[in-house]
């Protein structure tokens, strides 16, 4: 229990840590990653209006593959949709998850795709 407490602990302080450093704007916008445990969203975010300009999820997509491959196809699709708006830069925010895995994918996916960060 003890051990829980120190781990969930780090965890926000990370997620604290990597938030204070990030800022979205209306050309910039802040690329937002939230991983559940069978689901990945992505957002993009406009942090002066507090508003989210494009989203997409693992949901969205009827294939059934790997996560990790469908972290990758949500990372090509926002890619696509901001593409489409006119966004070409971001800001990757990975909140307080390590850069690792289904997160690391979702941002190549997405530099694939055509963004920069």
């Amino acid at each position: 229990m003890q051990k829980r407490k120190i781990l969930n602990k780090i965890k926000l302080s990370r997620g604290k840590r990597v938030r204070a450093k990030i800022f979205g704007t209306a050309s910039r916008p802040r690329f937002s990653v939230f991983r559940s445990h069978s689901h990945v969203y992505a957002q993009l975010i406009d942090d002066e209006k507090g508003f989210t300009l494009i989203s997409a999820s693992t949901g969205e997509l009827k294939d059934k593959q790997a996560k990790i491959i469908k972290a990758a196809a949500v990372g090509e699709l926002i890619a696509k949709r901001a593409l489409e708006k006119g966004v070409k830069e971001v800001v990757f925010d990975r909140g307080n998850y390590k850069y690792h895995g289904r997160v690391k994918e979702i941002a190549e996916g997405a530099r694939k795709g055509g963004l920069k960060f």
